[in-house]
Order: structure tokens, then sequence, then C-alpha cells
């Protein structure tokens, strides 16, 4: 069984995907994890994340970068989507997320392009969206906690940014697949868009 969960940053999709993985028992793959990894190592090069070769070059980083801390940064944040756009680089992430959403008994998958393109077999496809106000006022309290000087208008224009980029590139572009359930977490707390989560999994696999 396959569920492969959609949408924009901040939407509440990785709560949700982690949140359906223990509650039906699978693996989980936060594939925003592995463009965050590019855009990070792209840094540390001193390349730059808009150049296709630099962006390719960086798609070997070590398997250790998955536990840099500043890989949830909001500069990483950035760096990930402006790499995401080159289809080199999406081409060199594809196995491997693609062997991991096919591996025995199944996985749950979070990102972007998981139920157009890394997993289009999927049982199960959710796309959780939000208002950007909504998902920058999350992240703002988010930076906030971690101590991180940022404004909640800094972040509002950096996610439409993000949006833009994201649903505008040439390949793989952020859509809901056509047999996706939509979710619209801006109103939701974080037990309800995950109970709605699972309610629409399950309705799914029935």
């Amino acid at each position: 069984m396959i569920i492969a969960v959609d949408g924009p940053t901040a939407s509440g999709k990785g709560t949700i995907a982690t949140a359906l993985a223990e509650h039906f028992g699978l693996p989980h793959l936060d594939t925003g994890l592995l463009y965050r990894a590019v855009g990070r190592q792209v840094f540390l090069d001193g390349g730059n994340a808009d150049d296709g070769g630099d962006a390719l070059a960086a798609t070997g980083f070590p398997d250790s970068l998955l536990g840099d801390p500043h890989l949830r940064d909001e500069e990483t944040g950035g760096l990930a989507s402006r790499v995401s756009v080159h289809p080199t680089v999406r081409q060199a992430l594809y196995e491997r997320q693609r062997s991991f959403a096919t591996q025995p008994g199944g996985a749950v998958l979070d990102g972007r392009d998981i139920g157009t393109v890394i997993a289009p077999e999927a049982e199960a496809k959710l796309f959780i969206t939000a208002s950007v106000q909504a998902r920058a006022h999350r992240r703002f309290l988010e930076m906030r906690d971690r101590g991180v000087p940022v404004t909640l208008a800094e972040i509002e224009d950096d996610l439409r940014r993000r949006d833009e980029r994201d649903r505008n590139r040439a390949v793989a572009p952020l859509v809901p697949a056509a047999d996706a359930m939509v979710i619209d977490t801006s109103a939701l707390g974080r037990d309800e868009a995950i109970a709605a989560a699972i309610e629409a999994v399950t309705h799914a696999l029935s």
C-alpha cells in the first residue's frame, strides 16, 4: 500500500504523513528533505542553486547531511525550491524515492509530486493545502520558537515565491493528482487535520 501526500510548504503535509505512517504501520519518507539536502550541499559547495550543473553535482550529498539541522532553515527551503526546477536534479532523486515507495509492504511519502510522478499508482493520494496566510502564521510560530529572527511579512513573501516556482516549473509542477483527495487545513487544528486525512485514506482503501 502506497500513500502519497502532496502539498505546498507549511500546509501540514509532513505532520499528516508522519501520523498516517504511524496509524497504518508504514515507513515514511519526507522527500522534500532530499531536495533540501541538495540545496544545502550547493551552499556548502559555494555553488549557485540556479545553475543546473552545480545543482546536479550536489545530488551526490552524503547521507549524513540528512541529519543537518540547517535543512529546516528558511534559507535552505528556498534553495530546495530553486534546485528542484532542474530536470536533471529531479531525475537523479527519482530512483531513490521510487525505490522507497515500492518497497515490500508499502510506504507513505510526502512531497510535491508523489501522486503525479513518483507513485502515480498509489492506492491513496492526498493533496494537503492551506491559505498563504495560514501557512505563513504556522511557519512564523515555528521560527519564533526556534529563535529565528524573521517577520510574518517576510515568510509570506517567501512562501508566495516558492509557490510560484513550484507550480510553474516545467517538470513535475505542484498540482493535485486527478484522483487526489484535497484537504484544506487552513481552519483545522493538528488533530483535526490528521483525523480528516486518516478518514480520507481509509475511505480510499475501502
